[in-house]
């Protein structure tokens, strides 16, 4: 009989004959301490002939190459599960031991939602575009990408739990997002523009559905280190943070605004909107209007 392994994070899991069950519960085969994670999220059982994953009736539910599945699914050599905001990969193991995981396989960016997913799908399993994107094409392998799929996934999540007024979840999720940002920093990484768009939004969702101005204030810190211009939808987003906090996000816009002003020069028009808007906000008049931030 075959032998069959998950990878997860940097670590493998066999997977024995019979059931493994996978959730939030310490009685489970694999535990995934994860706020999206059911206590029991799913099982894999492994049989003669082959391996199957099923949904154990989870509150965010199972995905398979980015397809949510709705019943007991087979699963294949280099198949990709999302359980939470985390990524496994199945894979078949030979008699040495070697696991034939397809790492250099190759994803493709939807040309509608941004999403990576498999290229040898015929649709993007998130929003069923058809739009070829083969210019875009990306190895499956890279840390860079690597990287984006795991932020997509936290600010899938982060949005899912904001919307469900789970707030203590939310603080995990954007806690834990922020800490990749800067480990990806740190080693000399890059953000991708929506990616960091798309977090920055969410974590000042966090600040004002938590009240705490810091999330807001460090995504204004993050691109300024990045040296990169917010859209204009991130800036009207923190623009209602400072309606709730104006002393505490006073300094980190005027701070981010005298920073990206060297980039005036070769801006876009849209960056160059956006710069406006930010010096809009740390105005007199603005300051007028707003005596709290004095």
């Amino acid at each position: 009989m075959a032998r069959y392994r998950l990878r997860f994070v940097l670590q493998e899991f066999d997977l024995p004959r019979g059931t493994t069950l996978i959730g939030r519960s310490l009685d489970c085969h694999l535990t995934i301490e994860d706020p999206l994670v059911s206590r029991r999220h799913a099982r894999i059982v492994v049989t003669d002939s082959g391996a199957q994953i099923e949904d154990l009736g989870s509150r965010n539910g199972v995905k398979v190459n980015g397809a949510p599945i709705r019943q007991a699914t087979t699963l294949r050599n280099g198949d990709r599960l999302r359980i939470g905001t985390q990524e496994l990969v199945f894979s078949r193991v030979d008699e040495a031991g070697r696991a034939h995981s397809r790492t250099t396989g190759q994803l493709r960016l939807c040309a509608n939602c941004r999403q990576p997913y498999p290229r040898e799908m015929l649709a993007c399993p998130s929003c069923e575009a058809t739009e070829q994107t083969d210019d875009e094409t990306l190895t499956a392998s890279g840390s860079a990408l690597s990287h984006q799929w795991s932020m997509q996934l936290f600010v899938e999540a982060l949005e899912r739990a904001l919307r469900l007024g789970r707030i203590p979840d939310a603080e995990r999720l954007v806690r834990r997002a922020s800490a990749q940002v800067e480990e990806l920093l740190a080693s000399g990484g890059r953000v991708e523009d929506a990616a960091l768009a798309a977090l920055a939004l969410q974590a000042a969702a966090t600040t004002l559905a938590t009240s705490d101005p810091a999330w807001a204030v460090w995504a204004l810190e993050i691109y300024g280190r990045c040296g990169k211009i917010p859209p204009r939808s991130v800036i009207e987003r923190l623009v209602k943070v400072t309606e709730s906090h104006p002393r505490v996000v006073r300094d980190a816009i005027m701070a981010l605004s005298q920073r990206l002003e060297p980039l005036r020069e070769h801006a876009s028009r849209p960056e160059l909107d956006a710069l406006a808007l930010l010096s809009e906000l740390t105005s007199e008049d603005a300051l007028e209007a707003a005596p709290d931030w004095r």
